[in-house]
Order: structure tokens, then C-alpha cells, then sequence
């Protein structure tokens, strides 16, 4: 025995009278309440609308069946076509998603010399190095060093010349590709530990490791990006984090104090400083400012190897060992969040590093040199306030 269905469009202008028709998707998918009365009120029901000035028109009731396929960004964020979640049964703390498929790995020409990881994805002479004493680099090292961290900084400041609504991470990671091979270096990060991509780009909640995709930014993200690049046998690594378009306050003030974290860190950095001391001046600033600082990721010696010693938390009351020295060379790049949850958690990808809350998170980073004076910041760009 059936019972009667009224109309079941959100503004029937026949009053709501029994429905004929039912959404043939909705059915096929097994979801309820799809019945119309007629197309009128079915087409109605799929109407056009735009959610802000800034956000993309989506249709409402194709949303139902994104988000029951698991197509979905957010309730306000249905994917283009061609495109897919990868996880939709990954419980996500905030708003960002996946968007699929990645693009293919990216060709570095034969004649560009490549890191040792660059074809089976381990960093060997990594693990050997691991528990030694930071490395002294020569005085021609460091030139190297130098030249090196100069190109990558050329590097980053091109691809943040193209963050603005509507650009893919994808093709961001494309323009850093090209730019690294360009100046005959190998982009550090491809393959590294098998990581597919060329740089990371982290939106909004992801802390770090972002793996680019086919993610439009919209206006009001903020982005990281991170350049690392491999150059005549030595490394560079540097990230900063940008607004897209016009952003709130919060994360204005989240940019801000991350990128005073840094600075501050630098500051005391010189022969005979404690590398535990940089998390001593870190925190309290990210406190002072509603935020916290990430504890499982932390800034690390870079030189001819990717990753090596020294180990710098970036957090208060660490036991991080060891005197900086002349010749050393290592990154400081603090991870800050909005809020005082400093945890993180991982997308399946096994890459992606959120916060546990779906707060934003921010970072900047520098490759830093010890002198016989002092510290110089191998990476540094020109200077600029930070909203």
C-alpha cells in the first residue's frame, strides 16, 4: 500500500499538490525527498545560485548528489567535472578537500644533475647522517650554498606572483617546476620519500605538505607555498604564506605573527647560541597572539643533503642539542595556528598535515648561514610588511 507524496520543492507555487515525478539521480542513489509536482518545481529546485561575490554559482540540488557520492569539497563547494574526492569517507577537520586526479609526474631533463633519492625516493646518506654533528661547510660551500638559496628565492617569488582566485595548486606547481629547470636544478621535493610533486602548497587548514591538485584558490584562502631546489650538489628551502585575494583579519593576523615568529628567531642566531633557545622565543609570541606553535614538525640542517642535523623545535621547553657554529647552515620555519591547539593530523595521502580543529594554520621559512659574526639569511627576500 503507497501513500500520497505532496510536492516536496522548497517553494511550490501550486500549493504543495501530490507529486508525479521524482529526481531520477535521487532515486538511483537511494536518496528521499525528491518528489515534484511537475519540471517546474523540479527545475526550480536546481536553480542557479551564488553563495558570495567570490565563490563559485553552484547548482543546490546537484550538491545532494555530490555530497552522497562523496564529489564534494563542502556543502558549498560541489567539484567540477572530471574531478573527485579521493577520500570521501576521511572524516576532514575543516573545509579543504582533495581534488583529484593529480596530475602526471612532471619531466626533468636528463642533463640537470638529481639528488640521490631522485629515482627510487630514498634519502639514504640522509639516514646514514642522521645523529651526526651538523655539517661545517668550506668557505666554497657556502658559496654554493649561497647561489643556490638565491635561485630559490627567485623561484618562490615567482610562483606567489600567480596566487590569485581561480589559479589550481596544480598549476602553481607547475610554474615552480618549470622555474627550477629553467636554472638547471632539480625541484627537491619530486620524489623525495615518493612525494609526487614538485613544491607543496598548503591552503587554509593544512599546516603543511600539501600535495598540489586540480583546487582552484578562491578569494579569502591563504597559501604556503614551499620552494626547495637542488643545485651544483647542495639544497635550498624556503616557504611563505599568502592571502588570496582579499582575507580576514584573523588570518591577517595569523600571516603577521608567524612571519614575527621567524624574524625574532633570527635574531638570535650567532656563534655560541643554543638551537633550543629558538622555540623559547618563538612560542610566547605565537601565544601573545591567540595562536599556537606546531610541535611535530620542525626546522632542520640543509646542505648537500635535503634533510640532516641540527634539529630545531620551534616550540618553548624543548631538549633540541647542540651551539650553532660558523659555517652552519639550517632552516628555521615555524608552523603556527590559529587558536591553542598546536596538534595535527594526516590525510590519507599520507602527506597532507592539517589541524585537528579545521583552524588555519601559517608558516614561513628561511635557509640560514652562521658567520663568524653573526647569522646571514641565505634565502632573504625583499622586505615587506606582512599585512
Amino acid at each position: 500500500m503507497s501513500a500520497t507524496v505532496l510536492c516536496q520543492a522548497k517553494s511550490c507555487p501550486n500549493g504543495y499538490p501530490p507529486s508525479r515525478l521524482e529526481c531520477p539521480t535521487c532515486n538511483k542513489l537511494g536518496i528521499r525527498g525528491s518528489f515534484f509536482c511537475g519540471q517546474e518545481c523540479f527545475k526550480a529546485d536546481c536553480k542557479l545560485i551564488r553563495y558570495s561575490a567570490h565563490t563559485t554559482v553552484q547548482k543546490t540540488h546537484k550538491i545532494v548528489h555530490a555530497l552522497i557520492t562523496g564529489s564534494t569539497t563542502s556543502t558549498a563547494d560541489a567539484f567540477e567535472k572530471g574531478t573527485y574526492n579521493p577520500f570521501p569517507n576521511y572524516e576532514y577537520t575543516g573545509s579543504m578537500r582533495p581534488v583529484y586526479p593529480l596530475s602526471g609526474k612532471r619531466a626533468v631533463p636528463d642533463h640537470i644533475p638529481r639528488p640521490e633519492y631522485a629515482d627510487d625516493g630514498k634519502p639514504m646518506a640522509e639516514v646514514r647522517a642522521s645523529g651526526s654533528p651538523p655539517t661545517i661547510l668550506t668557505l666554497e660551500e657556502q658559496e654554493k650554498m649561497r647561489t643556490v638559496c638565491k635561485l630559490g628565492r627567485e623561484i618562490l617569488d615567482l610562483a606567489a606572483s600567480h596566487v590569485k582566485p581561480g589559479i589550481t595548486t596544480d598549476e602553481i606547481d607547475e610554474i615552480v617546476h618549470n622555474a627550477t629547470i629553467e636554472r638547471n636544478s632539480y625541484p627537491s621535493p619530486l620524489n623525495y620519500r615518493n612525494y609526487p610533486k614538485s613544491t607543496c602548497t598548503s591552503v587554509n587548514e593544512v599546516i603543511c605538505h600539501g600535495i598540489p591538485d586540480q583546487r582552484k584558490l578562491k578569494n579569502g584562502d591563504i597559501i604556503n607555498i614551499d620552494i626547495s631546489l637542488y643545485y651544483d650538489g647542495f639544497h635550498a628551502d624556503l616557504n611563505a604564506t599568502y592571502g588570496v585575494g582579499e582575507i580576514d583579519e584573523e588570518s591577517k593576523k595569523l600571516i603577521r605573527t608567524t612571519r614575527e615568529c621567524l624574524d625574532e628567531a633570527i635574531k638570535i642566531c650567532k656563534p655560541g647560541a643554543l638551537f633550543r633557545d629558538i622555540g623559547k622565543v618563538i612560542e610566547p609570541i605565537a601565544r601573545a597572539n591567540g595562536c599556537a606553535t606546531v610541535r611535530n614538525y620542525t626546522g632542520h640542517g640543509v646542505n648537500a643533503l635535503f634533510h640532516c642535523p641540527p634539529n630545531i623545535p620551534h616550540y618553548a621547553k624543548n631538549k633540541a642539542v647542540g651551539t650553532m657554529k660558523p659555517g652552519m647552515a639550517f632552516t628555521i620555519e615555524p608552523m603556527i595556528n590559529l587558536g591553542t591547539n598546536w596538534g595535527d593530523t594526516h590525510w590519507p595521502d599520507n602527506w597532507t598535515a592539517t589541524t585537528t580543529d579545521g583552524k588555519r594554520s601559517a608558516q614561513f621559512e628561511e635557509t640560514l648561514l652562521i658567520t663568524e659574526t653573526g647569522v646571514e639569511v641565505l634565502t632573504a627576500g625583499t622586505r615587506k610588511d606582512y599585512y
